[in-house]
């Protein structure tokens, strides 16, 4: 692995863990075992190394979304599901969504632009899953992009819940009841069957 990929996955672990406020240039520079000349020739800057290492975030966060919402228009209602059900490491946070609460991010027209996009990106992808699924009948009526900012809701107000109390569950029962919220009542009732 180059310097420049160690300092870029070292930044993505660190923004993960501890925010960008809190990833300073030396913490960056021993996760990624290399010397401060390695940063400041690649990157230029902190913010920049930042950036490009959230762009990588975001697109794997994005990847990940892709995969699991793709599919058959006939099961749209499953592919939603499965994004509210999908593993993650809920203790940890959401790689994008984590920086929402970082006033550094939001001050900074590169790091809050990779964070509206890839959540306008996320967005989009459910808001035309859910309206498959909607015009299908598995997914409750409703407006689409309402319910598609509903489901980043939970997941993203989910993490909070597991962060604050130092344990999964609550996001466990804040994706499982959405899931159980926007199926319409003859997919749950199929499903109570099962």
């Amino acid at each position: 692995m180059t310097s420049q990929d160690r300092l870029l996955e070292a930044t993505q672990e660190l923004m993960w863990e501890r925010g960008y406020a809190s990833t300073s240039p030396r913490k960056i520079l021993d996760r990624a075992e290399v010397g401060q000349g390695s940063m400041y020739h690649h990157f230029g800057s902190k913010e920049v190394l930042a950036a490009a290492a959230f762009e990588r975030s975001a697109a794997a966060t994005l990847a990940r979304a892709e995969s699991v919402l793709a599919g058959s228009e006939e099961d749209a209602a499953s592919r939603v599901v499965g994004y509210l059900l999908a593993q993650r490491d809920v203790l940890l946070g959401c790689p994008v969504g984590r920086m929402a609460s970082d006033p550094d991010v939001l001050a900074s027209d590169s790091l809050s632009a990779i964070l509206r996009t890839t959540f306008a990106q996320v967005r989009a992808l459910l808001t035309e899953v859910i309206a498959t699924g909607i015009a299908a009948g598995g997914l409750r009526a409703a407006d689409p992009a309402e319910l598609a900012d509903t489901v980043l809701a939970v997941v993203q107000g989910g993490y909070v819940l597991a962060r604050a109390e130092g344990d999964a569950e609550p996001f466990e029962r804040a994706v499982r009841g959405a899931a159980a919220m926007l199926r319409t009542d003859g997919e749950r009732g199929d499903r109570a069957k099962r």
